[in-house]
């Protein structure tokens, strides 16, 4: 028997930990929308949302580990390409990707109450897909952003899986990377969708690996278009699962 299917852990996780996660979300929010704007791009701002990643792994029993961290450059800019399994996602980014970073998301979570104004706060780029003309404004206000070290990081299947299998790609993150030379670094994420499937808060304990791939150089392939971009690093991503 698993420790999702015992009592004492279900008790657990709606008198102790469900109560903790709520309280912390509101408390970085509120945190977040106070310190971005005063200190824009900066560790103070983002320390927080990396504190609530971490803790609310921690009160979930999920454990984390990262590979890869050796391909990367501390002041390069990058676009930070994942698989998107779960929302524990987030949290392992949120606490474990050492840098700074704008979200590329769907406008339908500005409406999370807090949690929206707070992205909105820290630059994060809301995408309406629905609307070609705004998601063309939104690249290019987040096409502003992506220097001096500041990075992009894109689920480009769009939502989460809900079998546990890849989906297919879009393709707003490689046109970025083509348009600003940036090199793509694609992240594969495992154990995400054992935790906690979709359509069900019922955690269950147990390890996430976040394995971080050799960044594909752009001014390397010039010649290739985004949509072999696209194919190579969803190959990438897929063949570590």
């Amino acid at each position: 028997m698993g420790l999702r299917k015992t009592p004492i852990f279900i008790l657990y996780q709606w008198i102790i930990a469900f109560p903790i996660l709520f309280a912390i979300t509101i408390l970085v929010a509120l945190v977040t929308i106070i310190l971005s704007p005063l200190f824009p791009n900066s560790k103070l701002s983002y320390y927080p949302a990396r504190w609530w990643g971490r803790v609310i792994c921690k009160i979930c029993f999920v454990r984390v580990k990262i590979t890869g961290l050796e391909h990367l450059k501390p002041k390069q800019s990058y676009i930070f390409v994942l698989n998107h399994q779960s929302i524990f996602d987030i949290f392992v980014v949120y606490g474990w990707l050492p840098y700074i970073f704008k979200w590329l998301i769907k406008i339908e979570l500005r409406k999370i109450p807090l949690v929206g104004i707070a992205c909105e706060s820290a630059g994060h780029i809301f995408i309406n897909r629905r609307n070609p003309i705004t998601t063309k404004h939104s690249i290019e206000k987040a096409e502003m952003q992506l220097k001096n070290g500041v990075s992009l990081v894109v689920f480009p299947e769009g939502t989460r899986t809900y079998t546990g299998e890849m989906g297919k790609f879009k393709r707003g993150a490689f046109q970025i990377a083509s348009d600003l030379s940036l090199p793509i670094v694609p992240v594969t994420l495992r154990g995400s969708f054992e935790r906690l499937h979709r359509n069900t808060i019922d955690v269950t304990p147990g390890t996430i690996e976040m394995q971080i791939h050799q960044p594909i150089e752009i001014n390397q392939v010039v010649s290739v278009t985004s949509s072999v971009l696209m194919n190579v690093t969803w190959n990438v991503i897929h063949s570590s699962l």
